[in-house]
């Protein structure tokens, strides 16, 4: 991957206008990472190339999901890199547990398969950005530092083509998901704009709503999904049903007249004695004014 892109969860517009920090650690020291891969040889390459970089510091490393549970809450670090296929089991295992013992950790998941199932687990289990391992060493560290700021990172085709799957065929669509129930209109529908990749601003203009309100909305609404990333929410908007409610069903035409009967638009026959109906006169269709009648000459 040669490019990703970064988007803050409460506001990505102002986010992508300030671009990756150089040195989100500088006021508060370093940002301390932690490494997870079965390959020493991996390991070793991310500490030389991370290690080196001013504003990060290697704090610990493993190579099993057992190591890695056991030895990061000790270290507290800022970021972990976390491989997604692991010989006893696998990084997004580790990134919920870890998580689940260090909310403020950014999960930087790592991995050489562009797998989209490893991607949504990963969104759901709460990690912060999903890299793959052909990325460039300097993007790499950008990743990292982007992730330790509070940011989400995700590979911008990969995401995109997982939510193209998970919407699937709209006759595949699930019914509502219950958690949706939680949501006011207002709330359902940026979610709903969330879930196509809008940022704030866009959706403000969709909505005729500011920036800040927009952002406002979202904050209450990841509370009520009991999520943390706007990425997570684009997930669940992707996976349940935001369609409008279904229309009223078409008008049913009358039923057939039974035998005998006359049709409708015919007008009942006349009664005994009655008058014959005269045919209309010529005075019932007006001689048009631009058209000229010899005899009236």
């Amino acid at each position: 991957m040669d490019s990703t892109a970064a988007a803050s969860d409460s506001d990505p517009d102002a986010a992508a206008a300030s671009g990756p920090p150089t040195d989100p650690g500088s006021a508060r020291g370093p940002v301390r990472v932690f490494l997870l891969d079965d390959h020493e040889v991996v390991r070793r390459g991310l500490r030389d190339l991370l290690g080196g970089e001013p504003g990060i510091e290697v704090v610990g490393e493993a190579a099993t999901g057992e190591q890695a549970l056991a030895r990061g809450p000790a270290l507290r670090p800022d970021v972990a890199v976390l491989d997604v296929r692991l010989p006893d089991g696998n990084g997004i295992t580790v990134c919920r547990e870890l998580r689940s013992l260090m909310p403020g950790l950014a999960c930087l998941m790592l991995t050489s398969f562009d797998d989209e199932d490893a991607l949504l687990d990963a969104i759901m289990a709460g990690a912060a950005g999903y890299v793959l391992k052909q990325i460039n060493g300097s993007d790499l560290v950008t990743a990292v530092r982007t992730v330790a700021s509070g940011q989400s990172l995700l590979d911008p085709a990969t995401t995109a083509r997982l939510m193209r799957s998970l919407r699937g065929p709209e006759e595949d669509a699930p019914a509502e998901d219950a958690r949706l129930s939680v949501l006011n209109e207002r709330e359902r529908a940026i979610l709903a704009l969330v879930g196509e990749g809008l940022t704030n601003r866009q959706i403000g203009g969709k909505l005729y709503l500011s920036e800040k309100t927009v952002k406002n909305h979202i904050s209450r609404m990841l509370a009520k999904l009991g999520v943390e990333r706007r990425v997570q929410a684009a997930v669940l908007a992707a996976q349940v049903s935001l369609a409008d409610p279904p229309a009223p069903p078409p008008r049913t035409a009358p039923p057939a007249p039974g035998p005998g009967a006359l049709p409708r638009s015919a007008p009942p026959p006349p009664g005994p004695g009655a008058p014959p109906r005269s045919a209309p006169t010529d005075s019932s269709f007006p001689t048009p004014t631009h058209y000229n009648d010899p005899r009236r000459s």
